[in-house]
């Protein structure tokens, strides 16, 4: 099976860290410096010239140096890769933070018009009450005629009290609801 061009990079790139991550370690340096004592021994020993071990060991210096240069562009490369995608990740966060903001003002200026509104529903409550008491003491005051069509009037306004009373109590629910965000 063949393996795709991403899978070949990536092979590639886990053996250019593992180089780029070796060059950097304490085995590292002691083999350098072991290769580097026996290249100079070779030629107090008589094994090798001096000059033609000179002129390897420039040659393999010169090509680590080149592999390394291009082994640490890499491991650059990725990080810059990486910190772009943090700084996109940072951004996005940011804007996402500015929209809850936002959302955040939104409701808070709802919740200022609700409780507004139950204020001015808490006002017009009290104005019916207060009518209704009127209409109980004018109903002492009236003929007969007149309180019959009261008393139709009042089992109205007793209905009707039923239902303020229900307004009032869902107001209270909501009211405490708002008071729940608000804290929240």
């Amino acid at each position: 099976m063949m393996k795709t061009d991403n899978e070949k990079t990536e092979t590639l790139e886990k053996i250019a860290n593992g180089i780029t991550w070796w060059i950097g370690s304490i085995p590292s340096l002691i083999a350098h410096t072991l290769f580097f004592i026996i290249s100079f021994l070779l030629p107090l020993l008589g094994i090798v010239e001096f000059d033609k071990m000179l002129l390897i060991l420039t040659t393999v210096v010169s090509l680590e140096a080149i592999y390394l240069a291009i082994f640490i562009q890499m491991s650059v490369n990725r990080s810059h890769e990486k910190i772009e995608d943090i700084q996109e990740d940072i951004e996005e966060i940011s804007e996402d933070i500015e929209d809850i903001q936002e959302d955040i003002e939104e409701i808070s200026e709802d919740i200022e018009e609700i409780s507004e509104d139950i204020e001015e529903i808490n006002e017009d409550i009290e104005d019916i009450q207060e009518d209704i008491e009127e209409i109980n003491e004018e109903e002492e005051d009236e003929n007969h005629n007149e309180r019959a069509k009261n008393v139709m009037l009042k089992s109205n306004v007793n209905s009707n009290k039923n239902e303020i009373k229900t307004l009032k109590d869902k107001i209270q629910e909501l009211q405490d609801k708002i008071d729940e965000l608000k804290k929240d």
